[in-house]
């Protein structure tokens, strides 16, 4: 029986593809980049992926993804360019943006009046707080596990260990694992992280890919809107 939810960020209330376009096409006209394009959104994207999956083993830490993420994406396009520059740029932007992903919030209201509610996302903290501030959501939340302030990231068991014991502080009876869902776009955090510790998985196939990667997923849902059909 489910007693608890932990719900991801990024692309799954907010949408982090919509802010990319805007954000890094005004760029590109603030500082002189030249014409913006589907291939410059696509790069962002492939090299933003790899950068988060080596953050996500381990291999790099967060202000390494900081220093280096637009020096790739630059370098992947021929753009002669300062990345830390962009980057500040980038995160400047992104402080403030809270576009909701479709549902979010109708989600979030029938997940509230049944469950305690916990963010779970990769991120600096006071941003993914404040974008939550910013688009009416923070106020749902228990408290928003984040991964800058807890020193570990999804899909990682510190990560997940961190957030269970916040989680059971207070409680006669602690939550266990398997009474706990982890709703997230993420295969490799949030899909992993759950399997890995031993929580109820949602995979949140926004895409509507079909594609699980050969993991054992307790359930796959290409809308929030399902989100009430299993819980």
């Amino acid at each position: 029986m489910i007693k608890a939810v932990f719900i991801d960020i990024d692309d799954t209330l907010l949408d982090f593809d919509a802010y990319v376009r805007t954000s890094i096409r005004d760029g590109f006209s603030v500082y002189g980049l030249g014409e913006y394009t589907e291939e410059t959104y696509q790069t962002f994207r492939r090299e933003n992926t790899k950068i988060w999956h080596e953050l996500e083993k381990g291999t790099i830490t967060f202000e390494q993804l900081l220093n280096t993420r637009f020096t790739r994406v630059f370098a992947a396009l021929g753009i002669g360019f300062d990345g830390p520059t962009f980057e500040t740029y980038f995160r400047g932007r992104l402080f403030d943006s809270a576009i909701p992903v479709e549902g979010a919030m109708e989600a979030l209201t029938y997940l509230k009046k049944r469950y305690p509610l916990y963010a779970a996302s990769n991120g600096p903290c006071e941003q993914q707080k404040n974008r939550l501030r910013v688009g009416g959501m923070f106020d749902f939340f228990e408290d928003c596990f984040i991964s800058e302030q807890i020193g570990h990231s999804k899909p990682s068991k510190e990560y997940f260990d961190y957030c269970l014991k916040k989680l059971n502080e207070g409680r006669e009876t602690p939550l266990l694992p398997s009474e706990i869902i982890m709703i997230g776009d993420s295969l490799t955090s949030d899909m992993d992280g759950a399997i890995g510790s031993g929580l109820v998985s949602c995979f949140f196939d926004k895409k509507k890919s079909g594609q699980t990667g050969g993991r054992k997923i307790d359930y796959v849902i290409t809308s929030l809107s399902e989100i009430p059909s299993i819980l």
